[in-house]
């Protein structure tokens, strides 16, 4: 028997920050995804036993402000994309209005970081989605596109065949044809 499960890891992340926080008796609050503000300081040792702690969920204490800054910028374009309401703004005024920083130097400062753009990881996250919503929420191209805030469904394609390497048509037709395998594999298993 299998099971599906879905993964809100903004929740997850803030639910082990919280539980691993109170072990230290750290008097914190959580002020953003990935963000901790601290009412004390602790000690090394704390922060060196915290962070290990983490390091067993796959969580990592970002030591560097530039670093931190760019980890920002991700989960804004995250939270923008995965938004389930539609934003009337470019991306670009977005994420520049919400870290209350000029997009240019949020552009500069991305590419510097992590070697590609800021317009290119908003691609990849809506591609993501795209597949997400044609997954799970079986969802056409025409609506997943109004949703994503692309111009058409031709626009929608394209990036998508050009990050994926398959069009959305051919992403469908693998994901039906998976769904067959699985239901076909259930039977059998079911008459075995």
């Amino acid at each position: 028997m299998k099971m599906y499960v879905k993964f809100d890891f903004n929740t997850l992340c803030k639910k082990i920050l919280d539980e691993k926080l109170k072990e230290q008796g750290l008097k914190y609050r959580l002020v953003n995804v990935g963000e901790v503000e601290f009412y004390e300081s602790f000690t090394e040792e704390q922060h060196k036993t915290f962070k290990k702690s983490l390091e067993d969920y796959g969580i990592e204490i970002i030591e560097s402000q530039k670093t931190a800054l760019v980890q920002k910028i991700k989960d804004v374009i995250v939270e923008l994309v995965f938004s389930n309401e539609i934003i009337p703004v470019k991306a670009s005024i977005y994420i520049a209005e919400k870290l209350n920083h000029s997009y240019g130097y949020l552009s500069n400062l991305f590419s510097e970081v992590t070697y590609t753009s800021i317009e290119n990881f908003i691609i990849i996250q809506k591609i993501e989605h795209a597949k997400e919503l044609m997954i799970r929420k079986k969802q056409n191209l025409t609506e997943i596109a109004h949703r994503l805030n692309y111009s058409s469904v031709a626009h929608l394609s394209t990036q998508f065949k050009n990050t994926t390497g398959i069009t959305p048509s051919q992403f469908q037709k693998i994901v039906m044809m998976r769904r067959k395998t699985q239901h076909f594999d259930q039977q059998y298993r079911k008459v075995v």
